[in-house]
């Protein structure tokens, strides 16, 4: 006879209820547009953030490249890494989020025009939408490629927590940004890649969300 039981309003893997198509996809939608709203934010102000996303920005300053072509053509490379570990249903929904964000890199500046902001404000507020978006996709076995898929694969195999991981890789390309992007907005950049991390921290953690 089985004698385990359960703390009292403890979840267990029998009592997951896992997510319907319908909401995989209105969250990978939701969850890149939320994305794509912070790197507009940030490409506003000439800020940039970590991962492919912050690789892409920085491109994008330096050659003139559109943001969305570059953004697609650097994860090219991850993508085989998520198949070999994370298997085709990950690889095809990040896929499908990447491609997601580049299309609606297109849309904010035609609904929203050339705004001026304070960089602070465009650091710290692209940021957390980006970091609220990556959850959002990560919660629905999504994700933006890059780093992400590294993230992940280490928190799920070593236990590591992917916010932290994630924040080591992006101080790389934050601090490439010096040779592209003056000194003053690299701190705000580093500030605000320090807050979309910790948002990822203290949200996506081991054991803490079962829905799958």
């Amino acid at each position: 006879m089985d004698t385990t039981t359960a703390r009292p309003g403890s979840v267990t893997a029998d009592s997951v209820v896992r997510h319907s198509a319908l909401e995989d996809i209105l969250g990978i939608v939701t969850g890149t547009f939320t994305v794509s709203l912070g790197l507009f934010l940030l490409k506003a102000s000439g800020a940039v953030t970590g991962g492919t996303a912050g690789l892409a920005l920085l491109l994008s300053y330096a050659g003139g490249i559109p943001f969305s072509v570059l953004f697609f053509a650097v994860n090219i490379p991850f993508f085989a890494l998520a198949v070999w570990k994370k298997g085709w249903d990950f690889t095809l929904r990040t896929m499908l989020a990447v491609a997601l964000v580049s299309g609606l890199s297109y849309l904010h500046p035609l609904a929203l025009g050339g705004l001026t902001l304070d960089p602070l404000y465009a650091a710290l507020g692209g940021n957390l939408l980006a970091g609220v978006g990556l959850l959002i996709l990560f919660r629905h076995k999504a994700s933006l490629g890059g780093f992400n898929i590294l993230a992940l694969i280490l928190q799920e195999r070593l236990g590591w927590r992917a916010g932290y991981v994630q924040m080591a890789l992006d101080t790389t390309v934050v601090l490439a940004a010096f040779t592209v992007v003056d000194p003053a907005s690299v701190l705000l950049s580093a500030i605000g890649a320090v807050l979309l991390n910790l948002v990822l921290a203290l949200n996506h953690r081991p054991g803490r969300y079962l829905g799958t």
